[in-house]
């Protein structure tokens, strides 16, 4: 939740969350979102969720192939649908971009570009597509975006498959692309170990997004680790 008492404008909280609920996860966005101030922190949560579909507020039911055990759940982010399960990297961007100066289609590029250097660490060429929000590589996608804009802040964010069970994505046209292949991180290299590409993702997002990181030597600050809420 907010914290008031912080008021550098140039730290960022990254919180690790681990296997979480969808709902009561969206809530606590919504509620950051609404009670934050001038002088909250901006936010990042790390997280995965049990398998779920979200559809966005403009999505087409049509995209949803057919249904199963599954639970889809609309919601208010851009986009269509997606799934998300364990085994995939969420990241949760509760970004001021009004006081960042930060204008939404500058945000999304900036992180698809933190994903596509995280994806470069593996030595991996992947692509941003401007007409179709997401990540790449060749012509099969291995993220996927989806925001919201509320009094100048966004919240949602991106999924990164990491090592997961891909086959619900075969029950939906995946960000409503029919036949649009589906992969993951281990797909390309021997062992993914989730926890380095988090680490790895985050300082991305963090420089990327202009939070004064200029290397990897950079000590904790001003990226503030927390578990939890």
């Amino acid at each position: 939740m907010p914290e008031p008492h912080i008021s550098e404008p140039d730290t960022i909280i990254i919180r690790t969350l681990g296997l979480q609920a969808y709902q009561p996860i969206w809530q606590a966005m919504l509620d950051f979102t609404e009670q934050r101030d001038a002088d909250t922190p901006d936010e990042i949560w790390l997280l995965e969720h049990p398998p779920v579909f979200t559809l966005g507020r403009n999505g087409k039911k049509k995209h949803i192939l057919y249904s199963s055990d599954i639970p889809v759940i609309p919601i208010d982010r851009g986009g269509q649908v997606t799934y998300h399960g364990p085994g995939q990297l969420i990241a949760y961007l509760l970004i001021d971009i009004r006081r960042r100066g930060m204008g939404v289609r500058h945000l999304v590029s900036q992180i698809e570009q933190s994903i596509i250097d995280t994806l470069a660490e593996y030595d991996l060429q992947a692509c941003a597509r401007r007409e179709a929000p997401g990540v790449y590589i060749n012509e099969a996608k291995i993220a996927a975006l989806g925001l919201r804009i509320k009094k100048g802040c966004s919240f949602h964010g991106l999924s990164l498959n990491l090592n997961m069970d891909l086959s619900p994505f075969k029950q939906i046209n995946p960000c409503g692309y029919k036949n649009l292949e589906v992969v993951q991180l281990c797909d390309y290299i021997e062992k993914v170990n989730p926890q380095l590409v988090q680490q790895q993702l985050t300082f991305h997002l963090a420089r990327n997004l202009g939070y004064g990181i200029p290397d990897k030597s950079v000590p904790e600050k001003p990226l503030v680790w927390k578990e939890g809420l």
